[in-house]
Protein backbone atom coordinates (compact mmCIF):
# COMPACT_ATOMS: atom_id res chain seq x y z
CA UNK A 1 0.00 0.00 0.00
CA UNK A 2 1.73 3.64 -1.18
CA UNK A 3 -0.24 6.56 0.86
CA UNK A 4 0.70 10.37 -0.03
CA UNK A 5 -0.53 13.98 0.60
CA UNK A 6 -1.90 15.87 -2.00
CA UNK A 7 -1.73 19.76 -1.17
CA UNK A 8 -3.96 21.85 -3.24
CA UNK A 9 -4.15 25.34 -4.25
CA UNK A 10 -7.80 26.60 -5.59
CA UNK A 11 -9.32 29.41 -7.54
CA UNK A 12 -10.82 31.93 -4.77
CA UNK A 13 -14.14 30.27 -3.26
CA UNK A 14 -13.40 26.75 -4.87
CA UNK A 15 -12.03 24.73 -1.86
CA UNK A 16 -15.61 23.52 -0.88
CA UNK A 17 -16.73 22.31 -4.11
CA UNK A 18 -13.25 20.81 -4.93
CA UNK A 19 -12.95 19.02 -1.54
CA UNK A 20 -16.63 17.55 -1.71
CA UNK A 21 -15.51 15.92 -5.81
CA UNK A 22 -12.57 14.82 -4.39
CA UNK A 23 -14.27 13.49 -1.37
CA UNK A 24 -15.91 11.05 -3.92
CA UNK A 25 -12.56 9.73 -5.80
CA UNK A 26 -12.31 6.56 -4.96
CA UNK A 27 -8.58 5.82 -3.72
CA UNK A 28 -9.15 8.93 -1.39
CA UNK A 29 -9.16 8.20 2.30
CA UNK A 30 -9.08 11.92 3.71
CA UNK A 31 -10.25 15.50 2.74
CA UNK A 32 -9.56 18.49 5.01
CA UNK A 33 -10.42 21.83 3.93
CA UNK A 34 -7.28 24.02 5.50
CA UNK A 35 -5.97 27.43 5.78
CA UNK A 36 -2.95 28.64 5.19
CA UNK A 37 -0.98 28.26 1.81
CA UNK A 38 -3.06 25.43 0.46
CA UNK A 39 -6.86 25.02 0.52
CA UNK A 40 -7.65 21.30 0.67
CA UNK A 41 -4.96 18.59 1.82
CA UNK A 42 -5.88 14.92 0.39
CA UNK A 43 -4.76 11.64 1.96
CA UNK A 44 -4.52 9.23 -0.72
CA UNK A 45 -3.80 5.38 -0.89
CA UNK A 46 -2.92 3.23 -3.92
CA UNK A 47 -1.68 -0.52 -4.63
CA UNK A 48 1.66 0.93 -6.05
CA UNK A 49 3.54 4.34 -7.13
CA UNK A 50 1.57 3.67 -10.75
CA UNK A 51 -1.32 3.51 -9.56
CA UNK A 52 -0.98 6.21 -7.72
CA UNK A 53 0.03 8.27 -10.26
CA UNK A 54 -2.94 7.52 -12.25
CA UNK A 55 -5.27 9.01 -9.28
CA UNK A 56 -2.90 11.83 -9.06
CA UNK A 57 -3.28 13.10 -12.48
CA UNK A 58 -6.32 11.67 -14.31
CA UNK A 59 -8.48 11.85 -10.97
CA UNK A 60 -7.69 14.71 -8.76
CA UNK A 61 -6.20 16.99 -11.17
CA UNK A 62 -9.04 17.00 -13.36
CA UNK A 63 -11.32 18.46 -11.06
CA UNK A 64 -12.75 21.87 -11.79
CA UNK A 65 -11.35 24.78 -9.64
CA UNK A 66 -7.82 23.25 -8.78
CA UNK A 67 -5.18 25.84 -9.92
CA UNK A 68 -2.05 23.78 -8.04
CA UNK A 69 -1.07 20.30 -7.03
CA UNK A 70 1.70 19.03 -4.53
CA UNK A 71 1.93 15.31 -4.15
CA UNK A 72 4.46 14.27 -1.00
CA UNK A 73 3.81 10.57 -0.27
CA UNK A 74 4.54 9.04 2.92
CA UNK A 75 7.82 7.18 3.64
CA UNK A 76 7.68 4.78 6.75
CA UNK A 77 10.88 6.00 8.56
Amino acid sequence: MVQAYILIQTEVGKARDVAATIAGITGVAQVEAVTGPYDVIVLTEARNVDELGKLVVSKVQAVAGITRTLTCSVVHL
